[in-house]
């Protein structure tokens, strides 16, 4: 993801978009009189799902059986690819207000979950499955009520270059191997060659110290282009001899994500009403020394990697993201590759919003989705999913499903 936010595949983001944007309240308790802060984190010792009574998800469930996409399937099966591998455990427990959830629950609860989408006959019949055999968890949102806020991203396709040429001279870069990250995916600093861990330098050190020279991993048109990439996560790059390649998130600094949308508004350079992803770009045709000011504003940087086009958009996990299907979220706060139920509106296409709910897989993550109050829904690639992606903002609640504790044991795979 990504109108808060900025990771083009997180697009919305990438627009900073919306509008409250900006401010950060720190760990204060929210009030109903309070704008949505949508990145509030959790107070110490918070936990970012609590269990709640099934039956508030039974005609939830009935909706998302009724209209699951196509692509739910194979979202399931790539986060069960996911948990195949050793290096998911590191990732669980997981805790939630109510205890903790184990890697065999989780992964156990993938398969489960598929059994039972391919098992019922009708939404009913489904949801009497889900409740029997699951726990349901609901996430607390930015006002401990569950609200969040869902905003959209794709995987866009750009035109670039193995190497630096006088059009293609703005790079995006593998990840540094200096950049320290815990077990659960939370970037913590950086390693000094004499083995101490200092900050992360911050983006404008990064991009004029020369620090990260000789790790390009292509080069891009503009700095927008390249930043739009950090934002999304993932893009697809199309060399000059028409091959394709495909880039994906390798990892990110600490430092805390700055909108660019949100950035324009505050410096008076757009204005809520004018402020899109194609007003941004036609500025910067004209304008990209602005641009390349505001984007310094933002002080976290992400890095890359190659992927194979077959994995291609890949999220956070390093499985492939889904249309519909795939859902970032902030992994420091929410259970990587975890069944997940979406209820929320998106653009319908036609200028006007519909419902949205579904069941969805937590397969990806982004430097601008931070904190248990935002969540990124993956449209697809190229321009249709681009006009999905930055037309999507609208809040709503997701719940989680994880066996219970006493099916998992005799749960057959």
């Amino acid at each position: 993801m990504q109108i808060m936010m900025l990771r083009i595949s997180r697009f919305l983001p990438v627009l900073g978009f919306s509008v409250v944007l900006l401010s950060v309240v720190g760990c204060s308790s929210p009030t109903k009189s309070a704008k949505p802060t949508y990145h509030r984190q959790l107070n110490p010792g918070e936990h970012a799902l609590r269990k709640v009574d099934p039956s508030a998800v039974r005609t939830h469930l009935v909706t998302a059986f009724d209209d699951r996409e196509s692509g739910l399937s194979k979202a399931l099966d790539q986060s069960a690819v996911w948990y195949a591998a050793p290096s998911s455990q590191t990732r669980f427990p997981f805790q939630t207000q109510d205890g903790s959830i184990s890697h065999d629950q989780a992964r156990k609860s993938v398969a489960a979950l598929k059994e039972s989408l391919a098992s019922s006959v009708n939404g009913e019949r489904f949801a009497q499955s889900v409740l029997a055999r699951f726990d349901v968890y609901q996430t607390v949102g930015w006002d401990s009520e569950g609200t969040v806020l869902f905003t959209g991203y794709y995987a866009p396709i750009f035109e670039g270059s193995p190497v630096r040429t006088e059009r293609f001279d703005h790079p995006i870069h593998q990840r540094p191997e200096w950049l320290l990250t815990c077990p659960k995916g939370v970037p913590f600093g950086r390693r000094l060659d004499n083995g101490r861990i200092v900050d992360s330098p911050e983006r404008h050190e990064i991009e004029s110290s020369g620090m990260l020279d000789g790790s390009e991993l292509c080069w891009l048109d503009t700095k927008l282009d390249a930043y739009i990439c950090q934002v999304n996560g993932s893009a697809c790059i199309r060399y000059p001899d028409g091959s394709l390649h495909h880039v994906g998130y390798a990892g990110k600094t600490e430092h805390p994500y700055t909108g660019l949308g949100a950035s324009m508004l505050e410096a008076g350079i757009m204005t809520k009403d004018g402020l899109s992803l194609d007003a941004i770009q036609a500025h910067n045709e004209h304008d990209p020394e602005t641009i390349n000011r505001m984007i310094a504003r933002n002080k976290n940087f992400v890095f890359f990697q190659h992927y194979a086009g077959d994995t291609w958009p890949a999220g956070s996990l390093g499985v492939p993201v889904t249309d519909r299907a795939s859902i970032a979220t902030d992994k420091s706060v929410y259970p990587p590759g975890a069944v997940a139920l979406v209820n929320t509106d998106v653009v319908d296409g036609r200028g006007g919003k519909r419902p949205f709910v579904r069941l969805v897989c937590d397969q990806d993550t982004g430097g601008a989705i931070v904190a248990p109050g935002r969540c990124d829904l993956f449209m697809g690639i190229g321009p249709e999913a681009r006009t999905l992606a930055g037309g999507q903002y609208s809040e709503g609640t997701m719940y989680y499903f994880f066996l219970k504790p006493q099916i998992v044991a005799s749960f057959d795979e």
